[in-house]
C-alpha cells in the first residue's frame, strides 16, 4: 500500500515460537510548521505560529482548523491564500511548512505571549481555561437548538467509523474524528496521530467547504474525550460529542458549561451519558 500517511518497515514477527521477517505499515508522524502572514503592503509580517506533530494529509485543513479553533481567525473568509513554502535553494515545496496568507483588510490581534498546547493532558488550570473560552465572544452556550438523537443511532456509529478508517486498518496507530448526520450518514472523517489534529482537520474542512449543516450533527471521537477536543468542538459549534473512550473530568465540566451533549464509552449495545442537554433519548 503506497500512501503519504503511512511508511513501510521490515520487522521481526514472532508467532508460535517462530521468528520471521515481515513487512509492516506504520502511521507516519512528521512536524508541520504553520506560518501566518498578515498586514498591509510592504508592512506585512510573517510569524511562525505553531509546530505540531501530525500525519501528513489534509494539511491545509489542519492549518485552518487550528487557527480557527485557537481563536486566531474568525472564519475562512479572512484567508486570502494558503500554500506550502518553497525551498529557496531547491525550488521545491517544503511539505512540512505551510504559510497562511490573511487578507490585508483583516486586522490580526496577536498576543506575543501566545503559547499553544497540543498534548492530551488536562494539566492546566481548569477554572482559568474554561473562563478563557467563556470570554471568547464567538463562543456561546448551546441553549437554543432542537437537536434530538436516539441512543440506538449513536451506538451504531463506531462500526461505521471503523469501516471508513483505511489507514487505521493498516497501522492501528491513528485517531479519528467523524461527523454523522441525523440519519447516521457519514459526512466527513479525518485521521491523524494526534487526536487534536484530527479534530482540527475536520473543522478546517468544514470552514473551507463553507458548510453550515455540521452544527446539527454528531461528532464521533475514536478515542477518549479530552479537554482540548471539547474546547475545539465548542469553537466549531459541534453540539453533540460521542466518544468511544472515556471523557476527562475537565472535558465534562466544559461540556456542562456550554450545554454540550457529551457521551462516552460508546459500544454497539451501550453508552454512558455525561451531559445530556435533552438531546439524547432512549
Amino acid at each position: 500500500m503506497k500512501h503519504a500517511s503511512v511508511s513501510s518497515v521490515s520487522i521481526d514477527r514472532i508467532m508460535d515460537g517462530k521468528r520471521t521477517k515481515s513487512p509492516d505499515l506504520l502511521a507516519r508522524e512528521e512536524p508541520l510548521e504553520i506560518r501566518l502572514s498578515s498586514g498591509k503592503g510592504s508592512s506585512r509580517i510573517q510569524r511562525a505560529v505553531s509546530v505540531t506533530m501530525r500525519t501528513p494529509g489534509h494539511d491545509f485543513e489542519l492549518a485552518i482548523g487550528f487557527l480557527f479553533s485557537e481563536g486566531i481567525i474568525p472564519n475562512y473568509s479572512v484567508v486570502s491564500g494558503i500554500r506550502y513554502c518553497i525551498n529557496k535553494e531547491t525550488g521545491e515545496e517544503e511539505t512540512n511548512i505551510i504559510r497562511v496568507e490573511l487578507d490585508e483588510v483583516f486586522e490580526l490581534e496577536w498576543k506575543s505571549d501566545r503559547n499553544f498546547y497540543t498534548s492530551s493532558s488536562c494539566g492546566v488550570c481548569g477554572k482559568a481555561s474554561i473562563e478563557a473560552i467563556q470570554t471568547n465572544s464567538s463562543c456561546k452556550r448551546f441553549d437554543d437548538d432542537q437537536l434530538a438523537f436516539s441512543a440506538e443511532l449513536i451506538m451504531s456509529l463506531p462500526e461505521k467509523l471503523r469501516k471508513e478508517q483505511a489507514i487505521f486498518e493498516h497501522t492501528g496507530g491513528l485517531h479519528a474524528v467523524a461527523l454523522f448526520d441525523a440519519k447516521g450518514e457519514l459526512l466527513i472523517m479525518r485521521e491523524d496521530v494526534g487526536r487534536h489534529n484530527a479534530m482540527d482537520k475536520v473543522i478546517g474542512a468544514k470552514l473551507i467547504q463553507n458548510k453550515t449543516e455540521f452544527s446539527d450533527c454528531i461528532t464521533l471521537l475514536s478515542g477518549r474525550a479530552s479537554f482540548e477536543l471539547i474546547q475545539k468542538a465548542v469553537m466549531a459549534e459541534f453540539k453533540v460529542i460521542a466518544a468511544i473512550g472515556a471523557p476527562s473530568s475537565l472535558a465534562v465540566s466544559l461540556a456542562e458549561s456550554f450545554n454540550l451533549s457529551l457521551v462516552g464509552f460508546v459500544k454497539a449495545d451501550r453508552l454512558n451519558v455525561y451531559n445530556d442537554s435533552s438531546r439524547i433519548h432512549s
